[in-house]
């Protein structure tokens, strides 16, 4: 499969609302109140990522092939402080059909490439512990640190943070 990689833009917010809702319906049933998931609102989204991609606070890119955008990373400094690391993969979300073609590992290598060029030297990322993508962080070497409790759609559920100690250890 042919994509690219390349840093999000404002006019992205829409696509990037309709992978994250896409994503989050087919990655969570079971895991997530279905409630919840049927009331995700792509235009919520898009206003949400238009007007965080428009004032530059994080790290955010696309991957996009023929057929446009398909999947995003977004990431920075550590939102809550965990020893040892001091940055953090916020979001990464693929539209199904587009996964485990290398764009999910291409995304999180170049947002890992952008933090060391920033001056972090660790990354964490935080996934509901039955989430699949916890398998593919494993394989991208990252390691179990913390695991809290989180509230979503009235359900509590295991959220586990892994990382990788050394951003070197992700992209020599």
């Amino acid at each position: 499969m042919d994509f690219a990689i390349r840093a999000g833009a404002p006019e992205d917010a829409a696509a990037i609302a309709h992978v994250q809702v896409s994503s989050w319906r087919t990655t969570y049933p079971g895991i997530v109140p279905d409630a919840y998931l049927a009331e995700l609102d792509e235009e919520r989204f898009r206003q949400h990522w238009r007007q965080h991609l428009s004032a530059g606070e994080f790290l955010l890119f696309v991957a996009e092939d023929a057929h446009g955008v398909f999947g995003f990373i977004t990431g920075g400094k550590i939102r809550e402080g965990i020893k040892s690391y001091d940055a953090e993969l916020y979001a990464i979300y693929l539209l199904a059909d587009r996964q485990a073609h290398g764009a999910g590992r291409a995304l999180t290598l170049t947002l890992a490439a952008s933090l060391r060029a920033a001056g972090f030297t660790s990354m964490i990322v935080w996934a509901l512990e039955q989430n699949p993508a916890v398998g593919f962080y494993r394989r991208l070497g990252a390691i179990p640190v913390l695991r809290k409790t989180i509230q979503i759609g009235g359900a509590d559920l295991p959220d586990l943070a892994l990382g990788w100690t050394d951003l070197h250890l992700l992209v020599p």
